[in-house]
């Protein structure tokens, strides 16, 4: 059955977004990667996927997402699947002084 994944933006990426706090992606029956996810968004909104990942595509080291409160980095990375109703969470760090 397909479904709607919320994306949760911080404050410090939502002006990259158009200020919104939440995405809603539609997924099919077979749910989506984490990195299709990211792709989803990049397309609509490029300084945005520059700012989460890598040339490589990689996940920068100071970017975490958390799929249902566990981080992707534990499961499959990127290739983590998700499926409709679950919560995509993403933390961007930031260097203090």
């Amino acid at each position: 059955m397909a479904g709607e994944v919320n994306v949760l933006i911080p404050s410090l990426l939502r002006p990259l977004v158009g200020g919104r706090e939440e995405l809603a992606l539609e997924v099919d029956e077979q749910g989506a990667t984490v990195a299709e996810l990211l792709d989803a968004i990049g397309a609509a909104h490029p300084v945005f996927n520059r700012r989460v990942r890598d040339e490589t595509g990689a996940l920068r080291r100071f970017v975490n997402i958390y799929l249902d409160g566990d981080d992707v980095r534990r499961k499959d990375g990127l290739k983590t699947r998700v499926a409709a109703g679950q919560e995509v969470l993403v933390i961007q760090s930031v260097a203090g002084g």
